[in-house]
């Protein structure tokens, strides 16, 4: 039975959709102004693998993921750039999805962007200020009142008389209190912006999520998941408009994914400590990436560092190592192995649980091998379709264990020696096998031995 921590409640709590069978969870996306880096990778990993566990559980999920293509960092961006906002989102939404392709992210089974719901938007800000929740001063602006909503600070347990001190009004804002936030913005010059009831102008972010989830899953929905840098303000605002407008609870269970941290600090553009996805890949196998973000369980923190991407692809270099040479064959045996693994994902998505369950895994093929071929490639077919749920194990043994070899190796020179030293080693020519052994380690290829055969490998 799949429990989930709820971030609403604190605790634990047993899954149960609103609607028989049929899950629907919305996960905040990008603001697609620059490259994806790291810190997002994390979050689309994480919903990605809460995505596939529901279906491998027999769910039927609805997977909305929003993309926010207009806010003011969009705004500046494309300004510095000499560009349209419309061109720079359109060129980032591309690279995004470029990026989630080369880290087997499924794609969402919707996809709104926020330009699409401006009229969804004006008609949820005009019930909010049927209702008493928000006011337009006159300026253009609209704002959300927040000491109206009784429920506010629920999600993040923040109190209304705290957070107002230390808070103000800024000079050319026309709150009523420095805690209300907007929800349409007045058009300044050189802006884009939409014609609306209270002028031409903006939504305010906080809006869009609310509109585009409710649009596509209704007013009240399963999963609302996101970053743990979202909880405050953006999720607690996206609570007080939502349920101010409907009168319903908005989202029944609240999932956040840890940060990626840099000595001991968020990763962010605006601290400027960010690697994007696509110069972590650079250096290093997609699948080493992801598995770096699956291993860790989706609620904590991971710290980044080159050490953290070795251990990641020596993990990873273990399993393909006992699947090497074995026949792809449909899984079979090893229940028991299944049976572990999805008690560690049905505990809140256990992964570190669920990898040390792999391991075992590749212990028992390994111990099987050289005995039993027929009951290792059976479980060797387990461990790709364990592995399978966190997104990797899917390629050929070989071109993982070999990736990066082009361009530094000749694959035809390094098969071609092999197959001489197994001539020197059938001619019991034992010099000469050993020297072409160290030529290809010079070469930087390291060698193994079987019964199956000689493979080989880059060396790390």
């Amino acid at each position: 039975m799949l429990t989930i921590y709820n971030t609403l409640s604190k605790t634990k709590e047993t899954f149960k959709p609103l609607d028989g069978n049929k899950v629907r969870m919305y996960v905040c996306g990008m603001t697609v102004y620059d490259y994806c880096h790291l810190g997002h990778g994390r979050s689309m990993v994480a919903f990605d693998l809460v995505t596939r566990w529901l279906r491998k559980s027999g769910y039927e999920l609805t997977y909305v993921r929003n993309i926010t293509d207009i806010d003011d960092k969009i705004i500046n961006r494309a300004n510095e750039n000499g560009e349209s906002f419309d061109a720079l989102t359109a060129r980032m939404i591309d690279a995004m999805h470029e990026d989630e392709r080369r880290l087997n992210i499924l794609p969402p089974d919707q996809e709104p962007r926020a330009t699409d719901h401006i009229a969804g938007m004006h008609a949820m800000i005009q019930t909010l200020i049927d209702k008493g929740y928000a006011y337009a001063p006159g300026n253009g602006d609209v704002y959300y009142r927040v000491g109206k909503f009784v429920g506010y600070g629920k999600l993040s347990r923040k109190k209304i008389e705290d957070l107002r001190i230390g808070a103000r009004i800024e000079v050319d804002e026309a709150k009523q209190d420095p805690l209300d936030f907007v929800l349409w913005k007045g058009v300044k010059p050189g802006e884009p912006s939409w014609d609306s009831p209270w002028g031409p102008g903006r939504p305010g972010w906080h809006i869009e999520c609310s509109v585009m989830s409710t649009c596509c899953l209704g007013e009240s929905f399963d999963i609302h998941g996101g970053g743990s840098d979202l909880e405050f303000p953006h999720h607690e605002n996206e609570i007080a408009q939502s349920e101010a407008a409907t009168g319903k609870q908005y989202a029944n269970a609240w999932m956040h994914c840890g940060m990626i941290r840099i000595n001991g600090e968020k990763m962010s553009k605006s601290l400027n400590n960010f690697f994007t996805i696509r110069d972590v890949l650079e250096k290093y196998h997609p699948e080493v990436v992801r598995y770096l973000l699956v291993a860790s369980h989706y609620r904590s923190a991971i710290n980044y560092s080159e050490d953290s991407l070795r251990d990641a692809k020596g993990a990873l270099e273990r399993f393909y190592h006992a699947l090497r040479g074995l026949p792809r064959v449909a899984a079979k045996g090893g229940e028991e192995f299944v049976e572990r693994f999805s008690v560690a994902m049905n505990d809140d998505f256990g992964t570190p649980e669920a990898c040390a369950v792999l391991f075992d895994l590749v212990r028992e093929i390994n111990r099987l091998r050289e005995s039993d071929v027929e009951a290792a490639a059976g479980l060797a077919g387990r461990l790709r379709e364990l592995g399978d749920v966190l997104g990797v194990l899917q390629l050929e043994a070989d071109d993982f264990l070999r990736a990066g070899a082009e361009g530094k190796v000749d694959a035809a020179e390094v098969e071609s020696l092999i197959q001489a030293r197994l001539q020197a080693r059938a001619d019991k020519n034992w010099a000469e096998s050993d020297r072409i052994r160290d030529q290809l380690t010079a070469m930087g290829v390291v060698l193994e031995d079987s019964k199956g055969g000689t493979t080989w490998r880059l060396a790390d």
